[in-house]
């Protein structure tokens, strides 16, 4: 398995995750665990229709300390434009615990917005995984893991 992706509300049977394989044939093999029992229900493995999208290979970790922010970082997606960073922030200490840094982005071609959130402990960035599908604002937000630290802005040139 090269990538596994989960979604949906953890408090719902009706989760799905896109997984991919190293090559076509352990991918076949998957196919073959429909109808295997996981926990109390039966699987339902279908080929998917869309590609995983990767992520840029420049904002992957790119030491050890960044691996370890990463293990405390969340991407929540989902975000009600009229949110400030202050509302996610008093939203995720409020449930999770000490956000340490948060970097919400959105622009105007978008009705939502995406953060990066990175707490001061991994123990608060597994807590908010499951706020998945908890409505802030007046939508429901989707979390996962973030797979890139949330890397402080380079300076930009000025303007003089």
């Amino acid at each position: 398995v090269v990538d596994c992706r989960v979604c949906g509300d953890p408090n719902s049977i009706l989760r799905f995750a896109f997984i991919e394989f190293t090559d076509e044939e352990s991918a076949r093999t998957a196919l073959n665990l429909s109808g295997t029992m996981l926990g109390y229900y039966p699987l339902r493995v279908l080929p998917s229709k869309t590609a995983i999208a990767p992520v840029n290979p420049t904002f992957l970790p790119r030491s050890e300390d960044e691996r370890e922010m990463c293990s405390r970082t969340i991407y929540c997606t989902n975000i009600d434009k009229k949110l400030t960073q202050a509302d996610v922030k008093n939203f995720f200490e409020s449930i999770c615990g000490e956000v340490q840094r948060l970097r919400l982005l959105g622009d105007y071609h978008h009705s939502t917005r995406i953060a990066f959130v990175e707490f001061a402990l991994a123990e608060s960035a597994i807590a908010a995984l499951s706020c998945s599908g908890v409505i802030l604002g007046a939508l429901p937000i989707r979390v996962s893991p973030s797979k890139t630290p949330v890397r402080s802005r380079a300076p930009r040139a000025s303007m003089h």
